[in-house]
């Protein structure tokens, strides 16, 4: 059993002991005191030049080095990371091809083994990686020691499914007297792994970890914005027994990268994190330049609804919302984005609603206990939140709560106060566009079958949540919702909270590529393509 916070495991704790929720986590001062010495270690890791890694060698790029700034506080400088480009990826690619002959011919349950280890490297640097998320990407300490816990089970859960099914090879029906027949899932080489900053730890690792466990080699390329923390679990996989060459890691402009994984024929498969638009022209460029179709894995953000029928508990509805869509300042691909409330008990729930966005401590360093929404990303997204707020305004909606900058002393970054808009239609661009920001529109309908229409009216379908006390409209909701993670009464995030081996996190549509989501039991097939053996035992 383990304690969860907002629906994601934190602690360990023993079988008897009851899970906790994420108030009483609040009061659980153990976890403080460490992560805390953490903040003070992890600094003394700051300011320093690191290389790339390509075939288990520092690599300098020798186009010279792009500065990495913590979010929080601008003037604090985590470190210099290689301008690399295009040679560096066909050098890294290079290398993972001619790696993957001894990985791919190694037991699957030595690669399980292997990356056991890496599950274990990262449990006992909970505290040091959490605090570093923190720096890099702003994410509060709940959040943070939540992600770092997720990349474990990531690991172990995946290992766990090698094992189920004993490697995925499997004996078939004897057709023909004298022939054995099975099935063998093989990889497929060399892949691209390319993470975004948001979860700079969990997600780059269910990525690296699908394709390794399964026997494929990987070129990590993490977002400019957070490599830091990818080059601590290149770091750990290596130390855990993955050889170099097997896992390359590589920094730079994403253009320059993309466009060489794209069209190098020896890019076996493509797995991607980020946006809807940076994935799809990956993916056109990939179809229109390789020789012949290759696995193309993708998740690439949403805009994901919450309903709320009459027939809901409303300050249950109010607390998934406000959890759903403040959660890491609106920067979770699951992030809740639209609230569609049946007319009848609109008003009653904007009242909750407001109630506790302004009981939430909102706007603060994420390094202080009591924060809960910390500053976004950087100046883009912080224009983009302005740009939503003054569409706001010239378009007649009305700001429930927040629409402004924190009124109080806060460290050199982007903040910006949790927002909830009212008053424009459901057809409005705020209802359509993503924008990865503090930032949720409300409107009312006033049938469910009205609700789920205009749910489902949007080019994205990652994550939906319905909140009613009506079995009936709970399954009319899963039954009609065209989104490919769903929830029903979330208190800890109407639309987030997605877990290893509990939900499968993949989108439909605009959000996903294969339909298969991380952390669920079809995730590993991607990674591998089935070959039929038949032996004939008398010839």
């Amino acid at each position: 059993m383990s304690r969860r916070i907002v629906g994601v495991r934190l602690l360990q704790i023993a079988p008897e002991k009851k899970k906790v929720t994420y108030v009483t986590l609040l009061a659980d001062e153990t976890i403080h005191p460490r992560y805390e010495e953490a903040l003070k270690q992890v600094v003394q890791d700051f300011g320093k030049h690191h290389p790339m890694h390509i075939n288990g060698r520092p690599i300098l790029a020798g186009g010279g080095e792009f500065e990495v700034r913590s979010p929080l506080d601008s003037t604090v400088l985590l470190g210099y990371f290689q301008k690399g480009i295009a040679e560096f990826a066909r050098k890294a690619l290079e290398a993972a091809n001619e790696q993957f002959a001894a990985w791919s011919g190694k037991s699957w349950k030595e690669r399980v083994q292997i990356l056991r280890k890496a599950a274990d490297i990262i449990d006992k640097r909970l505290f040091y990686l959490a605090a570093l998320i923190t720096y890099e990407v702003a994410k509060n300490r709940y959040e943070s020691i939540a992600e770092v816990n997720e990349a474990r089970d990531f690991l172990n859960y995946y290992a766990r499914m090698m094992e189920e099914n004993s490697g995925y090879v499997k004996p078939m029906e004897h057709i023909v007297p004298g022939e054995d027949s099975r099935s063998v899932l093989r990889p497929f080489g060399a892949w691209a792994v390319i993470s975004p900053f948001n979860f700079p730890l969990a997600l780059a690792t269910t990525m690296i970890a699908g394709a390794l466990l399964t026997g494929n080699t990987v070129v990590f390329k993490p977002t400019s914005e957070a490599p830091f923390t990818a080059l601590k679990l290149y770091e750990i996989l290596v130390e855990a027994g993955v050889p170099g060459g097997v896992i390359n890691f590589v920094t730079g402009p994403g253009s320059s990268f993309g466009a060489e994984f794209a069209g190098n024929p020896l890019v076996a498969g493509i797995a991607f994190t980020g946006s809807k638009d940076v994935g799809m022209q990956l993916y056109r460029d990939f179809v229109n330049k390789q020789a012949y179709p290759k696995p193309f894995i993708a998740e690439m953000g949403s805009k994901n609804p919450a309903i709320v029928t009459a027939k809901a508990d409303l300050d249950r509805a109010a607390e998934g919302v406000v959890r759903g869509a403040f959660g890491y300042s609106g920067q979770k691909c699951s992030a809740t984005s639209r609230v569609y409330v049946e007319r009848g008990v609109r008003d009653d729930f904007l009242k909750v609603l407001k109630m506790k966005v302004d009981k939430v401590a909102v706007a603060g360093d994420p390094r202080q206990k009591s924060t809960f929404v910390g500053p976004v990303i950087d100046e883009k997204a912080f224009k983009k939140y302005q740009r939503a707020v003054e569409l706001v305004k010239k378009d007649g909606g009305k700001i429930l709560a927040g629409g402004e900058a924190p009124k109080i002393q806060l460290p050199k970054g982007f903040y910006v106060m949790p927002t909830v808009v009212t008053g424009l239609p459901s057809d409005h661009r705020l209802f359509k566009e993503e924008l990865f920001v503090p930032f949720v529109a409300v409107t009312d309908y006033k049938t469910l079958d009205e609700a789920l229409a205009k749910a489902n009216q949007t080019e994205f379908g990652l994550t939906a949540g319905v909140f009613t006390k009506d079995p009936k409209e709970r399954d009319e909701f899963f039954k009609d919702i065209n989104f490919g993670v769903t929830y029903s009464n979330r208190k800890g995030g109407a639309t987030t909270g997605a877990w290893p081996g509990a939900q499968p996190f993949g989108g439909w549509k605009g959000s996903g590529a294969t339909g298969k989501g991380a952390g669920g039991p079809y995730y590993l097939l991607q990674f591998m393509h089935e070959q039929a053996q038949t032996i004939v035992e008398d010839a």
